[in-house]
């Protein structure tokens, strides 16, 4: 069991309503459903009896709450002691999600982070494009580069690190590669990638519209969940996929061609912290950010 499943399971057997379960974990009630269900087959046993009025607990899923408590305590627990030692300690760098290559771009942050603080470690970790938010949550991550707008009511914005516009990845021999560019009302004609439910609907939506400026629909499917499952499925030619410009300054996948979007907005890529955790190293980071200014891509 997955510690985003352990999560939804321990939240549902609070609220014992898939609506609020969803909406406190600002994941979709498909989501809260999925993960339940997968949790029942595994184990072969139900964890809820649930009817169009009530959610209640089974003996067996009141004794797994009670076990995956003490477990998620537990870790919780190491958690705090590792704060605890101090994030500017021995062995104890910042961890910072990004985007594929982005850390390339943020090379002179880093360099200027480093020379003012010399004591402190800083390294980056891949952002999940499907699910950015929860290693955030659980604290895999100090900080994340994260495109805007994130209106998680538990994260903190922070300073813009990037700025920069799009590109469609096509294959190679798709129609549209000719044509050097491609407008976003080209994509009512194609289908880009489903990147789940587990990133809210806003957040995608900002880099992959469901409409066009005139209104139209943008077809969605198949699905995928990892940066290169979306190369893949375009180099077959089974859809398209907006991305930023990033992913076409350090990737040169055979078979795929990255058209500039001219009429797609610019994205703004900022620093993003979960807003309880009291961690003077990211506090740090943002003040460096934010007196460096955002970098162009």
């Amino acid at each position: 069991m997955e510690l985003r499943d352990i999560e939804i399971f321990l939240t549902l057997a609070e609220e014992l309503h898939f609506g609020r379960t969803a909406e406190r974990l600002h994941v979709s009630q498909a989501r809260v459903s999925q993960a339940v269900a997968r949790q029942e087959r595994q184990l072969g046993v139900a964890l809820f009896d649930r009817t169009s009025r009530r959610v209640v607990l089974t003996p067996v899923g009141r004794r797994l709450r009670e076990d995956l408590q003490q477990v998620v305590e537990l870790l919780q627990q190491s958690l705090d002691r590792a704060r605890a030692a101090g994030p500017e300690g021995p062995g104890r760098p910042l961890r910072v999600g990004v985007f594929g290559q982005a850390g390339h771009e943020l090379l002179p942050l880093v360099e200027a982070f480093r020379a003012q603080h010399p004591g402190q470690e800083l390294e980056f970790a891949e952002v999940n494009g499907t699910d950015p938010f929860t290693p955030l949550r659980t604290g895999e991550q100090d900080a994340a580069v994260l495109w805007l707008p994130v209106a998680e009511p538990d994260l903190t914005v922070g300073p813009v690190l990037l700025t920069g516009g799009r590109v469609l990845a096509v294959a190679a021999d798709h129609p549209l590669a000719a044509r050097g560019s491609a407008g976003l009302e080209a994509l009512a004609e194609e289908h880009v990638v489903d990147l789940g439910p587990d990133a809210p609907d806003y957040w995608v939506a900002s880099m992959v519209p469901t409409h066009t400026p005139l209104g139209r629909r943008i077809p969605r499917g198949p699905a995928a969940r990892t940066f290169h499952e979306i190369l893949s499925l375009v180099a077959s030619g089974r859809c398209v996929h907006p991305l930023g410009e990033i992913a076409a300054r350090y990737t040169r996948p055979p078979g795929i061609v990255f058209l500039p979007m001219p009429d797609a907005p610019v994205l703004h890529w900022a620093l993003v912290w979960p807003s309880q955790t009291d961690n003077p190293a990211v506090r740090a980071l943002a003040r460096t950010a934010g007196a460096l200014g955002p970098l162009l891509l």
